[in-house]
């Protein structure tokens, strides 16, 4: 595999995601971080978006639901590079029925090196490093040679 290095700008494009019983902590968070997340696009899953924008006063473009294809839709944009960062809050304790999209998504995120909260810690860790407000290289797969022997 080859791999090219990109920049993530200083505005970043960041995705918001929460299971269900997790929509009240991530909510809480973002309402924590406000201040920081409004400098940035942020785009969500559909639920989380609309609890987002209504309870937490932000500018979300809000996708569909995650069971309805908005766990696809975040990790297509990834794959475009029009995501440079995710904060999802899943919970470990409770079944999803969309479990296949959520492992997906995981992967895409690890496949296209962007820097993926599971919980706050994580989130707190990330919003609050230096890099979180500026650019910063890093490395991803190099699909060129693959996209010309194609055509």
């Amino acid at each position: 595999m080859k791999y090219k290095t990109v920049t993530s700008g200083k505005y970043k494009n960041i995705a918001l995601v929460a299971h269900d019983n997790m929509k009240p902590a991530l909510m809480n968070w973002c309402n924590t971080h406000k201040d920081k997340l409004n400098q940035h696009s942020l785009y969500a899953t559909g639920t989380t978006g609309s609890v987002l924008k209504n309870k937490a006063a932000l500018d979300v473009t809000a996708l569909i639901s995650g069971p309805l294809g908005g766990d696809q839709q975040i990790g297509a944009l990834i794959t475009e590079q029009k995501i440079d960062m995710m904060i999802f809050f899943w919970d470990p304790l409770e079944a999803q029925p969309h479990d296949p999209d959520v492992k997906a998504l995981l992967r895409l995120a690890a496949v296209w090196n962007i820097p993926v909260a599971c919980n706050q810690s994580t989130a707190d860790m990330l919003i609050t490093s230096s890099l979180f407000d500026q650019e910063y290289e890093k490395s991803i797969p190099d699909y060129s040679s693959y996209l010309a022997a194609r055509t």
